[in-house]
């Protein structure tokens, strides 16, 4: 079972890290909220290109999201997280996510769970280099059904277990 949760995390993917190509410009494209993907306002529908794009996404330390090839670089816009965690499974006391493009990723120090500062604190998983997986609200459901209460930071939170780690889904608020 660890040979198969360790191939989820070395699936080939191109190095775009290792790409460096002068910026070309920006192009019509827009990775919306919901996790769908538009060119020139209409929606992508061939869920093969949305992979394919996907697997070329790289989040500069600009703060800009951009599609690298070794030969050109373009800046698309990108409404929240470019992906969406669409469900969650436990394997080996590991929680593995999936995600609407298809990649797989295991909650674990290398890619962390966290909450958004934003007052309803929206859960992220990371899933490569920068890029994040916003966690759908029916996942994040299930991931309460699993939570237990646990002391972190001095705080009582509504934590997962995955492999040897605890992670947060919130702290728990006392009601006046």
């Amino acid at each position: 079972m660890a040979v198969t949760l360790q191939s989820l995390e070395t699936k080939g993917l191109p190095p775009v890290n290792d790409w460096h190509p002068d910026f070309c410009g920006d192009i019509d494209m827009r990775i919306c909220s919901d996790g769908h993907w538009e060119y020139m306002g209409s929606p992508i529908g061939r869920e093969s290109m949305v992979r394919l794009f996907s697997t070329v996404l790289r989040h500069d330390d600009d703060g800009h999201f951009y599609l690298v090839t070794p030969v050109e670089k373009v800046r698309i816009r990108v409404d929240d997280a470019p992906f969406i965690a669409v469900s969650v499974e436990q394997i080996s006391h590991q929680h593995v996510f999936t995600t609407n493009v298809g990649d797989k990723v295991i909650l674990n120090p290398q890619h962390p769970l966290r909450l958004s500062d934003e007052g309803a604190g929206v859960p992220y998983i990371l899933v490569r280099d920068r890029l994040e997986a916003r966690i759908h609200r029916n996942v994040y459901y299930e991931l309460v059904n699993r939570a237990e209460l646990r002391m972190l930071d001095g705080q009582e939170q509504l934590c997962i277990t995955s492999g040897d780690h605890y992670y947060s889904l919130g702290m728990i608020l006392e009601q006046d």
